[in-house]
Order: structure tokens, then C-alpha cells, then sequence
């Protein structure tokens, strides 16, 4: 099935088509994700991408959303959200979860109506070169996801930039998009 991001309507599908553990393609504020809802959809999305089990996906969120996963958030970070970047952050428990605010109002309007952050990857088999052109998404892509949301032809070609804000001074992982200068001082 493919959606449109411009239809009004698609939000309203997506929500239901995820809340039952769909995977999905969608037009991320930096490149095509292929994406499924936090908590249920980390082994179906591994099983599509064939990536190891033991390596975790980045959750898009709400800043609330974000809160309540990992706790107490510096504020630097904080005020840098909504943006193309990604922060490692320590959760309660010790362990860690990437997380990112993405800047675009139909992510952020399909966050709100899911009521759940989302797990995102990149569109690739895991070892592959990341795919960025609907086209190719879908033809390597449509048999494998339940859904895929058409955006521009090619959403962006550089991934968020990731930055880990375990250490301190917080310490750049991956330059992508987001110049990380102003949170790395």
C-alpha cells in the first residue's frame, strides 16, 4: 500500500496500521525511515532490515514522549528539539536509547495520534548502501513493509546527526544533517 503525505487522511491510517505492528516507510525530516511503533516493532523491523539483534534503532518522539523514555534530559538538548539530530541519552535503569524530536509537523501530528514514539532506520538491508529515492524504495522495499508514505521523490540525502549526551562535553558519533557545534561546547 502506498500512501500520500499530503492526503489528510494518511495520519489517520498510519496510526491504525502501526498501532497493529505495521511496518512502514516514511518521509522523515531528514531521509526516508523505514519505521515501526516503539515497544512492539523492534523484531519485525530487524527481521526486514536482517540487522543484528543485539543492535538497537533510534526512537522518534515527542519531547514528552522522550521524557518519559529516558528520564531526566539535559536541557541543551532539550532546546535544541525539534532538529535532524539524535541524542544518546541514559535512561532510569542505566542502559541507553537514541532518541530523536524530528522537525516535521506530519511526523510530529502522527507521533501525537500513535500516543507512542516509533522505532526509525535508514531504507537498506543492513550492510547496504542507504536508499533515499522513493523509487528504488519501493521497488526493493513494497514487498516487505506493509506501508510505505510518499513524500518528495527524494526526501534528503544525509541522516541526523547523532550525539552522545552521556559524556561530557556531549560528543558527536555520526555528523549528518544537524551542525552539533552549539551542543558540543
Amino acid at each position: 500500500m502506498i500512501l500520500n503525505k499530503a492526503n489528510p487522511e494518511t495520519i489517520q491510517t498510519l496510526s491504525t496500521l502501526m498501532a497493529d505492528g505495521a511496518v512502514v516507510v516514511l518521509p522523515c525530516d531528514t531521509i526516508y525511515g523505514l519505521c515501526a511503533i516503539y515497544g512492539i516493532g523492534e523484531k519485525p523491523l530487524k527481521e526486514i532490515k536482517g540487522r543484528d539483534a543485539a543492535k538497537p534503532f533510534l526512537v522518534l518522539a515527542t519531547k514528552e514522549q522522550a521524557k518519559k523514555l529516558a528520564g531526566k534530559i539535559p536541557q541543551k538538548i532539550l532546546d535544541g528539539w525539534p532538529a535532524p539530530f539524535t541524542a544518546i541519552l541514559e535512561k532510569e535503569d542505566g542502559s541507553t536509547i537514541g532518541i530523536r524530536v524530528p522537525d516535521d509537523p506530519f511526523l510530529q501530528k502522527l507521533l501525537e495520534k500513535l500516543g507512542s514514539p516509533v522505532y526509525s532506520t535508514s531504507v537498506n538491508m543492513s550492510g547496504e548502501p542507504t536508499l533515499v529515492d522513493f523509487h528504488s524504495i519501493c521497488n526493493r522495499f513494497e514487498a516487505l513493509v506493509d506501508c510505505l508514505v510518499r513524500g518528495p521523490e527524494i526526501q534528503g540525502k544525509v541522516a541526523s546527526t547523532i550525539i552522545d549526551a552521556t559524556k561530557r562535553p556531549f560528543k558527536v558519533i555520526r555528523q549528518g544533517l544537524y551542525n552539533a557545534e552549539n551542543l558540543t561546547v
